[in-house]
C-alpha cells in the first residue's frame, strides 16, 4: 500500500495517467485511494457499483498499463496492403455493417483475426477508421474475390500472414502484404478494377433449347459472336440502366471499360463453362451483372443487338442482371501510385507475381468448386434464364421494368465497386 501511495504522490494528476480505454475506470479508483488516508474510509467506485477498492488490483491495472504502453512503442504501427481472396459464399459482401450482426460479411471475419493475431489493439475492432481502415472493392453479396486488396495501419508482428490466416476460416486466406505510403488509400488510390464471371455455356444457347442440358458445347462462331457484343461495351457509356438511383444526366453514371471478353469454354464435371473477364475503372452496383445478362437476352434471341445502343440513351431499358453466382473480383491496378513511388527505393510496385500460383491454387480449391457446385444444386443460372421471357425488351416507360421479372431489388446489397 505504501508503494501505492508512493506512486500516487508523484503522479498529481492521476487522471492524466490513466485515461483512454486502456484502463477504464482507474481514473475513479485512483481518486478513491488518494482519499484513503482523510477520510479513514475506503472510498468506493462508480465503476465498481459500489464495490471497496483492490489495491492490488489498482496496481495490477496501473502495470498492465504501462506494459501494453511499452508494447505498442516496440511494435509501432505500420501502413501496408493485404492481399486477400475469399469465397463470398455464406456472406453478406465485404463491408461490415455494424449493428447487423446477422449479416456476416467478409471484413467482420478479417477483422476478428486481426486481433487475434495480435495485429491491431481489441479496441480499435469496432472503430478500424482509428486503423486507417479501406478496402479497395465491395463485393456484393455471394461474389467471390481473388484479388481483394485492403489497405491498413497494423503492428508487424513476426509470421504475421501465418498468424492471421490461422484465425481465418478456410474460404478466407491473406495471400500477401507490402508496406505502402503513409497516405495510401486502397480505394482512392485503385485506377482500374478487373472482374471475372463464370457461367454454364448453355447461357448463350437459343431459347428454345433446354436449359437444362449440360451436354451442350458452345460453337466457335457463337463465341466469336458473344465476343462481338462484350467488345461493344469498350470505352465510355452511359450505364444509368444498369444500376438503380442513377438517373440518364447523372454524370457519375458514366464508366470507362477497357476490355471485356469471353474465354475458351472448359469442362467441369461434365458441363461446359466459360470466364467472361471485364476490367474498367469503376462499376456501379450490379453493373458487371446486368452488362452480362443483356449479353445472354440477346444470344438467346430475346433482345435485339440495337437494344445495347439504345441502353446507353437517356430512355429507360429493361435490362436483366444475372446472377451473382459467377462473379469474381480478379485484380486491382494501382498503375499511377507504381509509377510514382514504385522506384523510389523504399516502396514496392503494388503487383502480385509472386503470388500468383497462390492465387490460382485458391481459386482452384475454393472458387471454382464453389460456383460449379451451387450451379449444379441450385441452378441459379437456369432460373434466372427461365424470367428473361418475362421482360419487356421494348418498354421505355419508366420505372416499371425493374420489378417485372419478379426478382426483388437488392439494394441493401454491397455494391461492386
Amino acid at each position: 500500500m505504501l508503494k501505492l501511495l508512493r506512486i500516487l504522490h508523484v503522479l498529481p494528476n492521476p487522471r492524466a495517467v490513466c485515461e483512454g480505454s486502456k484502463v477504464r475506470g482507474l481514473v475513479l479508483q485512483c481518486e478513491g485511494l488518494r482519499n484513503f488516508h482523510s477520510s479513514g474510509k475506503m472510498k468506493r467506485s462508480a465503476e465498481d457499483n459500489g464495490a471497496p477498492v483492490d489495491a492490488g488490483r489498482v496496481e495490477k491495472k496501473l502495470k498492465e498499463a504501462e506494459d501494453q504502453s511499452q508494447e505498442e512503442k516496440r511494435l509501432p504501427k505500420r501502413k501496408v496492403v493485404l492481399l486477400m481472396a475469399y469465397s463470398g459464399k455464406g456472406y453478406y459482401g465485404m463491408q461490415r455493417n455494424p449493428g447487423s450482426a446477422q449479416f456476416k460479411t467478409i471484413e467482420d471475419d478479417l477483422v476478428t483475426a486481426l486481433v487475434k493475431a495480435g495485429c491491431i489493439p481489441e479496441n480499435h475492432k469496432d472503430e478500424m477508421k482509428k486503423m486507417s481502415f479501406q478496402r479497395c472493392a465491395r463485393t456484393d453479396k455471394g461474389v467471390s474475390a481473388a484479388g481483394q486488396v485492403v489497405s491498413l495501419k497494423l503492428w508487424l508482428i513476426e509470421d504475421m500472414v501465418n498468424r492471421i490466416n490461422a484465425e481465418l476460416p478456410p474460404q478466407i486466406r491473406i495471400l500477401g502484404f507490402k508496406r505502402v505510403t503513409g497516405g495510401f488509400n486502397s480505394k482512392n488510390n485503385c485506377n482500374a478494377r478487373t472482374y471475372s464471371y463464370m457461367l454454364p455455356t448453355v447461357s448463350f444457347s437459343p431459347k428454345d433449347h433446354n436449359q437444362k442440358d449440360i451436354d451442350f458445347r458452345l460453337e466457335a462462331s457463337t463465341l466469336e459472336w458473344v465476343n462481338r457484343l462484350f467488345a461493344r461495351f469498350k470505352g465510355t457509356h452511359n450505364f444509368h440502366n444498369y444500376t438503380s438511383q442513377k438517373g440518364p444526366r447523372d454524370p457519375s453514371a458514366k464508366r470507362y471499360i477497357t476490355h471485356m471478353t469471353c474465354g475458351e469454354p472448359f469442362l467441369r464435371q461434365g458441363a461446359e463453362f466459360a470466364v467472361i473477364t471485364v476490367r474498367g475503372q469503376s462499376f456501379m452496383m450490379h453493373q458487371i451483372r446486368k452488362m452480362i445478362g443483356l449479353v445472354i437476352a440477346i444470344a438467346k434471341g430475346y433482345a435485339s443487338e440495337e437494344l445495347m445502343e439504345r441502353s446507353w440513351g437517356e430512355e429507360k431499358v429493361d435490362v436483366p442482371k444475372a446472377p451473382g453466382l459467377g462473379l469474381v473480383l480478379e485484380r486491382v491496378h494501382f498503375d499511377r501510385y507504381n509509377k510514382r513511388f514504385g522506384g523510389d527505393g523504399l516502396h514496392e510496385t503494388l503487383e502480385w507475381t509472386k503470388e500468383e500460383e497462390a492465387i490460382a491454387s485458391f481459386k482452384d480449391a475454393h472458387i471454382y468448386p464453389t460456383i460449379v457446385e451451387t450451379e449444379r444444386d441450385e441452378k441459379s443460372m437456369v432460373n434466372w434464364m427461365a424470367t428473361l421471357s418475362i421482360h419487356d425488351f421494348e418498354a421505355t416507360a419508366t420505372g416499371k421494368q425493374e420489378m417485372q421479372s419478379g426478382e426483388q431489388d437488392d439494394d441493401d446489397e454491397n455494391g461492386s465497386d
